[in-house]
């Protein structure tokens, strides 16, 4: 709606019926129709007057009209209208006689806003107006010193898709002074949220077109904005389109500049040009709990289906970005907005001391949203990366990855269970931290271990860990597990259960017992024993795989269950007879040899000081 010509129509008629009721004392029913049949004819909206209409004398004159409603003459089956419990206007008496009423105060009381939510845009015919009739209207216009709104509602509705939101209580007054500045503030509330908002403007000349309005606002949205928002800008309105130009500002300690305009002819279109100094967007990473102890992914309905009703068109870039505890410089990013396919891409993201470029696209046009995304990490700091994003700080190092996945669903949870795509990824020069894989696997000769045994002090270096996971429903399937460290060696197969955040892994761990094992040509004396990791991947249970070996299962580097018993059977071998050669090189000093009755069994003792070292007995 044209909001000053109608406002400025519906304010004329309301003089005029002032006038004519003083003077001629006018009955109330042709009063009504002539405000009508005047509104219609200035500004081709359909007014109706459902209630009475009076003139006050005291305290000052004033007009009063009630139940008013207000539709465009192409609105009635949209059911886009304007409808008002009551609009009271006083004036002074003086101004009655002159040719620029003025008005004191204009009271709206219980307006009600409604407006259709379009999914397509349409095409709008451009208002036909008489060469110099705006000026005329606009010279002739009212003055209005100041306008209060009362419990005020905006509707925003779509029928077919049963959707309707609202912002309430609508509270706000403005105020023009001699000088034509426009000072406005209000409060109101949307979704439970409350709103503030304050605008400061320079009324422009009403009779020159297209003119540049210096504005300056404000809006604090608790819920909605993590921050106030204030900024100036140069609005210019044309039309349906509003234009902010020379925008700047910032959003708490934010700072911000750019451009943005709107249409509002039909389905809304947004366009935003924002460089931020820096950007933080707070993130709420909340999870349920199933059966109060493992985390699990939210059920919660994610709201995306208002990205249906306005189209858009996007580019944000910012020295710095903060999602959460994740941390990103620079980021520049550019989407689009469409029929609710929302598309974008970001490139040359710093992230961590690397690199990362990706596209994303989200389609939220049918019942179950869709996403894709594609990306590459190159040379990123693992350790600060995952604890920002997935609170896992056990892994550090150089992170190389590619991720191709797409999902559909309405949660968190129904996201992750209907996963699927590609993702290698490749750690390098790093460390497993709070784990010493060495201790654990020598510890599973005793029992079965419930949880990572993780410890502040422990960890475990590593040259390079890789895997790659085919996903298919939130099924991550892995054949190509393979750790490379100092001091262990492990390959391994396996599923991991995105949705339900579990692992079925059987790993085949070897130790080392030298620091030089890895890179040696022959193998390195060590052992190895399949192991098998199942159940919620923050606390598994871990055991070897004793039944795998002794029903002929294949460990998974391939290797027969009665080669790995040798293989364990000749290391031990080896590892006591290098024990009692050590002893052989190195005679006691008073000349006895090894079967010297008079010496003790030094063997004997070496190899229990072996095995127990072995077992970490």
């Amino acid at each position: 709606m044209r909001t000053s010509k109608i406002i400025s129509g519906v304010i004329g008629a309301i003089v005029v019926a002032a006038v004519l009721l003083l003077v001629v004392g006018m009955p109330a029913g042709f009063l009504t129709s002539a405000i009508a049949d005047r509104v219609e004819r200035e500004t081709g909206y359909r007014l109706t007057i459902g209630g009475s209409t009076g003139i006050g004398l005291w305290p000052t004159l004033n007009v009063t009209m009630r139940d008013v409603t207000l539709e465009g003459p192409n609105d009635r089956e949209s059911g886009n209208h304007l409808s008002i419990g009551s609009l009271q206007a006083d004036l002074t008496f003086s101004s009655l006689w002159s040719s620029h009423p003025e008005i004191t105060e204009l009271a709206i009381n219980r307006p009600d806003i409604r407006i259709p939510l379009r999914r397509e845009r349409r095409v709008t015919p451009a208002a036909s107006s008489r060469p110099g009739a705006a000026a005329n209207n606009t010279s002739a216009a009212p003055k209005i010193q100041r306008i209060t709104v009362t419990d005020g509602t905006v509707t925003f509705f779509n029928t077919r898709d049963h959707v309707e939101d609202r912002i309430e209580g609508i509270a706000a007054r403005a105020t023009i002074d001699t000088d034509r500045h426009l000072n406005l503030n209000g409060k109101a509330q949307t979704g439970g949220h409350p709103l503030n908002f304050a605008a400061k403007a320079s009324m422009p000349d009403p009779a020159v077109e297209r003119q540049t309005i210096p504005v300056e606002l404000s809006l604090d949205a608790p819920g909605l904005l993590q921050a106030p928002l204030s900024a100036e800008a140069q609005l210019r309105i044309n039309g349906t389109a509003v234009m902010l130009n020379g925008l700047s500002g910032k959003m708490g300690e934010d700072l911000f500049d750019g451009g943005a305009s709107a249409d509002f002819a039909s389905k809304p279109l947004v366009k935003v040009d924002l460089d931020f100094r820096r950007l933080d967007i707070a993130t709420n990473s909340a999870q349920g709990t199933s059966q109060g102890a493992q985390p699990v992914w939210s059920n919660d309905k994610i709201e995306l289906s208002r990205l249906n009703y306005v189209d858009a068109q996007v580019r944000l870039s910012a020295s710095e970005l903060n999602i959460g505890s994740a941390h990103f410089a620079p980021v520049a990013l550019e989407a689009s907005l469409a029929t609710g396919i929302l598309k974008g891409t970001v490139s040359n993201v710093g992230a961590y001391g690397g690199q990362a470029t990706g596209t994303f696209e989200l389609d939220v046009s049918p019942d179950k949203p869709t996403y894709a995304i594609r990306c590459d990490l190159n040379g990123v700091r693992a350790l600060p990366l995952l604890s920002a994003a997935a609170d896992f700080d056990k892994l550090d190092g150089r992170l190389q990855a590619k991720i191709d996945v797409s999902s559909n669903g309405q949660s968190q949870q129904a996201i992750m269970s209907n996963l699927t795509g590609n993702v290698t990824a490749n750690f390098q020069d790093g460390a497993i931290r709070g784990l010493n894989l060495a201790q654990m696997i020598r510890s599973l000769t005793s029992g079965t271990l419930s949880g990572w045994q993780a410890s502040q002090e422990k960890t475990t270096d590593l040259s390079q860990l890789s895997a790659s996971f085919q996903i298919d429903k939130g099924q991550a399937t892995t054949s190509d597990l393979n750790l490379v460290g100092p001091l262990v060696k492990m390959t391994g197969a396996g599923t991991i259960d995105v949705g339900a955040k579990t692992l079925a892994l059987r790993v085949d761990p070897k130790l080392v017992m030298t620091t030089e094992g890895q890179g040696r040509a022959s193998d390195p004396a060590g052992f190895g024993i399949p192991v098998v990791i199942d159940g919620p991947w923050a606390d598994p249970r871990i055991y070897p795989d004793v039944a795998g070996i002794a029903s002929g299962n294949s460990s998974p580097g391939g290797n027969d269950p009665s080669d790995t018993l040798g293989k364990l059977g000749a290391a031990l071998g080896n590892l006591i007879q290098q024990g009692l050669n050590g002893q052989n090189r190195n005679p006691p000093p008073n000349g006895g040899g090894p079967n010297d009755p008079a010496q003790p069994d030094q063997s004997g003792r070496q190899v229990n000081d072996i095995l127990k070292q072995l077992f970490g007995r």
